[in-house]
């Protein structure tokens, strides 16, 4: 068998390392006839017109960005990494090594599968806060459901590494100490060339929305910024992103040439 060649390590803290956070991602579950399914404006319109806006449900955009941030050769050098934050307000930390469905019909589904147990974790914390009887007579409905949990969880086929995992807010407590966090919108004062913000000394986060229409201005974001004198995919800001601290890092290229061995799949 022909030796793979090994992953960089890099450090949270290495000064090269690009954080990326998905921001307002449409990632929601809900009961349509007698299915729980990921909500998507083209299959679910007639359904989501009744009480919400349809064109916000776009959780295909959250897929193709995935596609290119893990595609990328600064993701294959160990120097990138990833967070998922839904609009439900679930963070999703992504193992840079993960292989995503690459059509949309088997990403739905891996999604689908990962929320869910989310939903019930919630449930089953909730119900503590009940009256002892009530809690007794749910705790006795959910224990299939507690021990389902275990099966649930996103997991690569043939390793214990964990692909998507759930963790808790805020993002920040998981940005290194001294990471500047800049966010991205069309409608920002500031034009720049995303080469100038390539770190020198200390670790970077990008916030992205991956919405639609719109900006995502997150609290913790220190600064923002716009890359473009038009407005931008949220797939095509992380091609831009991704190339321009590519292009200037200065030791991504000694990095390139420990490239990554086989990405895992769920």
């Amino acid at each position: 068998m022909a030796n793979q060649p090994k992953r960089l390590k890099v450090r949270n803290d290495d000064p090269r390392k690009l954080f990326i956070i998905l921001e307002d991602a449409s990632l929601e579950l809900a009961k349509v006839g007698k299915k729980v399914e990921l909500l998507c404006s083209d299959k679910h319109r007639n359904f989501l017109s009744r009480r919400k806006d349809p064109l916000n449900y776009r959780p295909d955009i959250t897929h193709q960005c995935l596609l290119m941030l893990l595609d990328s050769p600064l993701n294959k050098a160990g120097l990138l990494e990833i967070y998922i934050h839904t609009v439900k307000n679930v963070l999703i930390r992504v193992h840079p090594q993960t292989r995503i469905p690459r059509t949309f019909e088997r990403f739905v589904g891996l999604m689908s599968k990962k929320l869910l147990s989310v939903n019930i974790k919630i449930l089953i914390c909730n119900v503590v806060t009940l009256p002892f009887c009530i809690k007794f007579c749910i705790f006795s409905l959910c224990l299939n459901l507690v021990q389902l949990l275990s099966k649930l969880s996103i997991r690569a086929t043939g390793s214990p590494e964990t692909l998507l995992k759930v963790i808790k807010n805020p993002v920040t407590n998981y940005l290194p100490v001294g990471c500047k966090v800049y966010a991205t919108s069309f409608h920002a004062e500031r034009l720049v060339n995303i080469r100038e913000i390539v770190p020198q000394a200390e670790p970077v986060a990008i916030v992205i929305g991956a919405l639609p229409h719109g900006s995502t201005l997150p609290e913790y974001s220190e600064e923002v910024l716009k890359i473009s004198n038009y407005p931008l995919s949220a797939a095509l800001t992380c091609a831009k992103v991704c190339t321009a601290f590519e292009e200037n890092s200065k030791h991504l290229g000694q990095c390139l040439k420990l490239a990554t061995g086989s990405p895992l799949s769920a």
